[in-house]
């Protein structure tokens, strides 16, 4: 009776030590890409210099803001740049002129550069940005700030922008 339990258990430890090997695959390589806020700024740092280069002191373009904030506020606005210091915002479906308080962030292209650069520095946990490609300016700037938060988030499109004398 002990033959068969001896046998058994001789046979269990060699196949115990005849078991195939199993290689290992080699390691994936993973190609590193920039992180998207390194990204999101080197094409920060591209548009602002070609804005820069464009040396444009009076302007004029469509703003519209998307918020949780007031009606007025996100109605979409005509701003008029003259020797670079806003010189009116008025509202595009009525011509009335707008509260400038409310745009006062807003009211030319170096202030939206400005928005983006601070989204950057505070690590916005959503900066999209999107820039007219011939004069550099952004065109939509899409920031959620904090993931965690609700309504937290604004969008801006700027749209139509026109040099004047």
């Amino acid at each position: 009776m002990r033959l068969p339990i001896a046998i058994s258990a001789v046979l269990v430890a060699s196949l115990g030590f005849s078991a195939p090997v199993i290689s290992q695959p080699p390691p994936i390589q993973v190609a590193k890409t920039p992180a998207p806020s390194s990204l999101a700024l080197e094409q920060f740092k591209i548009n602002y210099r070609l804005w820069k280069r464009q040396r444009i002191s009076n302007y004029r373009y469509e703003f519209m803001r998307s918020c949780y904030c007031l009606p007025k506020a996100t109605e979409p606005v005509i701003i008029k740049v003259r020797n670079r210091v806003t010189s009116s915002i008025t509202y595009k479906a009525t011509q009335k002129p707008a509260d400038a308080e409310l745009f006062k962030q807003y009211n030319t292209i170096p202030k939206l550069f400005d928005i983006i650069r601070d989204a950057l520095i505070r690590k916005a946990a959503n900066l999209t940005v999107q820039y007219d490609p011939i004069l550099g300016y952004p065109t939509q700037i899409n920031i959620n700030y904090n993931s965690q938060i609700a309504d937290d988030e604004i969008f801006f499109t700027i749209s139509n922008l026109q040099k004047t004398n």
